[in-house]
């Protein structure tokens, strides 16, 4: 991405959403907190379909971090076969929609069923070219940032690399989130205003956009609307505008 100047986007790149609300869309309407975490996975698939039709080249979608092994260990149980059932049952359709699928986190913390599911529908999407769709599991921004710092210290060390060449760049590939951009605009829904651990990094610069709908409810109108937000946005990267060096 071109940063020299700031600029007024019509599209955001590289789209990333904190699907929040789950559970309370569920218990407000007498529900188990597992029923909404199902409805979740059906506006995961009206997210991933919108985010490819509004021409979106990147969506991470924020599915459960580290911090959410605390849960009850039933409510986690469901979620791991929820996703292993979501990619196998959405892998054909990745395909149609040239949608190439991966995940970010750490997989060993995964359960080996929901791990060995993850893996197949990434390996049968990876020649896919017209979006990517990246599902953050078992994934903290914090634990990213200490596990790239414990290789980098190792490969000081054992000499694979000098200190003089640390830098961001070192660092950032030896992150889980290695493969994905600089987050372009970030999605929370559910009507908290807080990042929760999430790509602390690629967010630097991102623009934060807050909705009140619960996640069981987002649908394509609710991307558009946030897009639309977004491309009134002007992006400075640090920089100043036109009018403001004119004044």
């Amino acid at each position: 991405m071109n940063r020299d100047h700031a600029t007024q986007p019509a599209c955001p790149g590289h789209v990333a959403i904190i699907m929040d609300g789950n559970g309370r869309w569920a218990t407000r309407r007498g529900q188990c907190r597992t029923v909404g975490h199902a409805e979740g996975a059906k506006a995961a698939t009206r997210a991933y379909r919108a985010a490819r039709s509004l021409g979106v080249r990147q969506l991470t979608l924020y599915g459960f971090s580290t911090a959410n092994f605390k849960r009850p260990a039933e409510e986690v149980n469901v979620i791991m076969h929820l996703v292993a059932q979501y990619a196998h049952d959405q892998r054909e359709d990745f395909i149609t929609r040239g949608i190439r699928f991966d995940i970010v986190g750490d997989r060993e913390q995964l359960p080996k069923a929901t791990r060995d599911s993850l893996e197949a529908t990434i390996a049968a999407t990876a020649d896919q070219e017209g979006m990517v769709l990246s599902l953050a599991l078992a994934y903290g921004g914090r634990l990213d940032l200490l596990s790239a710092v414990r290789t980098l210290v190792h490969d000081v060390q054992s000499g694979l690399l000098s200190e003089e060449a640390l830098d961001e760049g070192q660092l950032r590939k030896r992150m889980w989130t290695q493969r994905l951009p600089d987050v372009d605009l970030l999605v929370r829904t559910g009507g908290e205003q807080r990042l929760s651990d999430f790509l602390l990094v690629e967010n630097a610069y991102s623009e934060l956009f807050f909705d009140d709908v619960m996640w069981p409810d987002f649908d394509h109108s609710a991307l558009e609307r946030a897009i639309a937000w977004f491309s009134c946005r002007q992006r400075r990267f640090g920089d100043i505008t036109a009018v403001e060096q004119a004044a």
